[in-house]
C-alpha cells in the first residue's frame, strides 16, 4: 500500500522550508520512526520520520527544495523491498547485478560531484549499502587529493575548483538558518539607531561564591553545575524591572512594554547562532537557569531545538567570553531593545581603596535602540548589573 510522506504543519511564523537532507534513497528500506528527511526552516531543523516500516517509494521534493505546511515530499510502500515489485523509478536508479559487477555504483549526487571534478569513480572508496559511493564519498576524496576540510557548518560541498596555481575554492550554499540570521543582522543595522555602552566588573565576589559552593550545588542540584550565565542573568532580571524600558519592543509606531522577562540566549550551534528563550526568568532560580541552559545547549548541537524554544524573547545575553573575546559591540535581537554582551574574564590592575590589586575584570557591552532607551537609562541599567555583581547579597535582598 502506497503511503504519502508530507511536510509537518508549521507555525504561523514560519511560511515555509527548504528541503535540506534526505537520508534514504528510493528503493531502500526503512523501519518505522527512522529518519528519512530534514527540513530547514528559518529557526530550526525538523525531522520527518518513516510512519511505518516500508520502501521508500518516490522522492518529490529534492534537496534544496522550498516545502510548504502539509505539502507531500514523497512515498512509501508499506511492503518491504525483499518482497515487493520495484517501481520503475527504483529500476532506473537501481543498477543490475551485472551493472554493478562492472561499474561503481553511484548515487545521483556522487555522480554529478564526480563529473563536474572529473574525478576516476574507480578511485572512490563507497563506503554505502553495497559499496555504494555516496556524495561524502566524494568530498572525502577531494579532501584527502586537496587537504581542504569541506565546512559541515555552512552546507555541503557544492562544487570545488582549481585554478592554474593548482589553489582550491569550495563553494558552499549558505544554509537557511545562517541566511535568515544575516538577513536579522542586517536589518538591525539599518532600522534601528543601534549605540553601545561599556562597564567593568570585578567577578571576584561571583568566581569566589563558585568556588566555595560548587560541589554542593552540583550534588544538590542533581549534576548542574554553577557557571556565571545564571547569575548575569538573576542581574539583568533584577535591572530590567528597574528599567523596564531596556525590557521593551518597537511595533511600528508604538512602544511595547511587557510585563514579564522572557531572556534569549544567544548560543553557537554547528548550523550558526541560535537564541532559545528562558521563559519567565524572574520565576526562575540559578539552578533552574542553569538546566535549562545546559539543555538548550544540548538541543542547539543535536539539532533538535523546536520553533518554540525560539519563539519570543524581550532580552537577550551574548556570551562572547567563551570564545576568548575581550571586548565587542553586539548586534540587536529585533524586535528586542537591548543586548547584553559578555566577554572573558581577565585579571587587570585595578585601584581598591588607595590600592593596586590585580583583580579578574569582565568587560560588559550593552548595545540598545536610542530611539526606545535613552542613554541615562542604558548606563543606568549597565551599573545596575555591575553592583549586582559585585555585590551578589543585593540579588538575595533585591536592593
Amino acid at each position: 500500500m502506497k503511503i504519502e510522506i508530507k511536510a509537518p504543519t508549521l507555525p504561523e511564523s514560519v511560511p515555509d522550508g527548504t528541503i535540506a537532507t534526505w537520508h534514504k534513497g528510493v528503493g531502500e528500506t526503512v523501519k518505522r520512526d527512522e529518519l528519512l528527511v530534514d527540513i530547514e526552516t528559518d529557526k530550526v531543523v525538523i525531522e520527518v520520520v518513516a510512519p511505518c516500516d516500508g520502501t521508500l517509494e518516490k522522492i518529490t521534493r529534492n534537496t534544496g527544495e522550498t516545502i510548504v505546511s502539509d505539502e507531500l515530499i514523497g512515498s512509501l510502500s508499506d511492503e518491504l523491498a525483499s518482497t515487493s515489485k520495484p517501481t520503475q523509478e527504483q529500476v532506473e536508479q537501481i543498477p543490475s547485478e551485472s551493472s554493478a559487477e562492472s561499474d561503481p555504483i553511484l548515487s545521483p549526487a556522487a555522480k554529478k560531484l564526480i563529473q563536474e571534478n572529473e574525478i576516476d569513480a574507480d578511485s572512490v572508496a563507497g563506503t554505502g549499502k553495497g559499496g555504494r559511493i555516496t556524495k561524502e564519498d566524494v568530498v572525502n576524496h577531494l579532501e584527502n587529493l586537496s587537504t581542504i576540510e569541506p565546512d559541515s557548518a555552512t552546507g555541503s560541498v557544492d562544487h570545488l575548483t582549481l585554478d592554474s596555481g593548482n589553489r582550491v575554492e569550495e563553494r558552499v550554499p549558505m544554509s537557511r538558518l545562517r541566511s535568515t540570521v544575516a538577513k536579522r543582522l542586517l536589518q538591525a543595522t539599518q532600522t534601528t539607531a543601534m549605540l553601545t555602552t561599556f562597564n567593568e566588573v570585578n567577578m571576584a565576589p561571583i568566581i569566589e561564591i563558585r568556588s566555595r559552593y560548587r560541589e554542593v550545588f552540583q550534588a544538590t542540584h542533581e549534576g548542574v553545575k554553577l557557571g556565571f550565565m545564571s547569575f548575569f542573568v538573576r542581574a539583568s532580571v533584577e535591572a530590567l524591572k528597574r528599567y523596564p524600558a531596556v525590557n521593551a519592543s518597537l511595533d511600528g509606531d508604538d512602544m511595547v512594554y511587557h510585563g514579564y522577562q522572557d531572556v534569549s540566549v544567544a548560543i553557537g550551534s554547528p548550523r550558526g547562532l541560535v537564541t532559545p528563550v528562558l521563559r519567565n526568568a524572574d520565576n526562575m532560580g540559578l539552578a533552574q537557569i542553569e538546566r535549562e541552559i545546559r539543555d538548550f545547549g544540548e538541543k542547539a548541537n543535536d539539532g533538535k531545538l523546536s520553533i518554540e524554544d525560539m519563539k519570543g524573547g524581550t532580552f537577550t545575553i551574548s556570551n562572547g567570553g567563551v570564545y576568548g573575546s575581550l571586548l565587542s559591540t553586539p548586534i540587536l535581537n529585533p524586535p528586542q531593545t537591548a543586548v547584553l554582551g559578555m566577554h572573558k574574564i581577565q585579571e587587570r590592575p585595578m585601584v581598591v581603596e588607595g590600592e593596586i590589586k590585580a583583580l579578574p575584570v569582565m568587560y560588559l557591552a550593552l548595545s540598545y535602540d536610542h530611539q526606545m532607551v535613552d542613554g541615562k537609562e542604558a548606563v543606568q541599567f549597565l551599573v545596575t548589573i555591575k553592583e549586582l555583581l559585585e555585590d551578589p547579597t543585593r540579588l538575595l535582598l533585591e536592593i
